[in-house]
């Protein structure tokens, strides 16, 4: 079997989840991504065919999935989000996207909340000023006593609402799978919409799949309906914000700030406007980087394309055919 692996979290941390794929007996190619849809094609036709796919958030384009047939058995997602893969052509196409669902939650919610003092505390500012030589300083805020505005209540937008009401934040969330129990536990009001949320909060955390309802969801209506000094997080992806409006009220105090592990088109570009304003802070799509979690995806990206390949059964398939 010939295995492509591109995802670079994966190669770059040591551990089990290496020993496990490296001790399949697969020929493994490695690349480093995440790959364009052109990049993937030059690659499958230079050391193709390949067997199956690890990848992270290369675009697994209908293109792509024509030019690795008919070899390609499973596709495997290391990671949970799914919007790189044209899901509905895979499964047109009859091959099966694996992923890993409930291993990165604890850490992306350390994450959020990492970028969440960060911008209240203007990090990012003090840091330059610092490294600098100079000692420049502007107040922060506390976030004991905001109301945190969660907008998807999965695994991670629930360890986000823990953590939030142990920093003293009052959780409210929309999801439209709304998990009554969980909010009665940890007394999350329920908004009824985007909208009534993003008015209501003033700090709010994204954690919704990127779909055609969701894309753009932030821009300059939405922004508009936001308390002044609203601060807004962002690990989930990139595409849920019109980044041009996001700058804008960055600059205009509309928005307290911006902290993002995520952006539209990866990696960021040098002349991206967000670099230059010190109140967004922007990390390289690292919110699941950790020992621990690369391990546990790794393992379990590992496991389900072993797995499959071998003929078990003992697998996560994210699409039915």
């Amino acid at each position: 079997m010939k295995i492509l692996l591109t995802t670079t979290s994966f190669q770059d941390t040591p551990g089990k989840h290496q020993e496990l794929l490296n001790g399949a007996g697969f020929d493994i190619v490695r690349a480093r991504g995440p790959l364009t849809e052109q990049q993937m094609l030059d690659l499958v036709a230079q050391q193709g065919p390949f067997d199956a796919l690890l990848n992270g958030d290369d675009q697994i384009t209908a293109k792509v999935i024509d030019a690795l047939l008919p070899q390609m058995k499973v596709i495997a997602k290391y990671g949970i989000g799914l919007d790189s893969i044209d899901l509905q052509y895979a499964t047109h196409r009859k091959i099966p996207v694996l992923f890993t669902p409930g291993v990165n939650e604890t850490t992306v919610a350390e994450h959020v909340f990492g970028l969440m003092v960060a911008v209240a505390k203007q990090f990012w500012f003090h840091l330059n000023s610092v490294k600098s030589g100079r000692w420049d300083r502007k107040t922060g805020c506390e976030l004991r006593d905001k109301t945190l505005g969660v907008v998807g209540m999965g695994r991670i937008g629930k360890e986000v609402i823990k953590r939030g009401v142990v920093f003293g934040m009052k959780p409210l969330a929309f999801d439209p799978y709304f998990d009554e129990a969980f909010a009665a536990a940890h007394g999350v009001t329920r908004m009824n919409s985007f909208d009534e949320l993003f008015s209501a909060a003033d700090v709010i955390s994204l954690h919704s799949n990127l779909t055609d309802e969701t894309r753009g969801m932030i821009n300059k209506r939405t922004l508009g309906l936001m308390k002044d000094g609203t601060i807004l997080i962002n690990t989930a992806r990139g595409g849920l914000v019109v980044e041009e409006d996001i700058a804008q009220a960055c600059k205009s105090g509309k928005l307290r700030g911006y902290g993002t592990d995520v952006v539209g088109h990866e990696p960021i570009d040098p002349h991206h406007p967000f670099i230059k304003i010190d109140n967004i802070i922007v990390t390289p799509h690292i919110g699941s980087r950790t020992l621990e979690s690369v391990q546990r995806q790794g393992v379990r990206a590992a496991a389900n394309l072993v797995n499959f390949l071998n003929g078990h059964s003992d697998y996560i398939q994210a699409n039915k055919f």
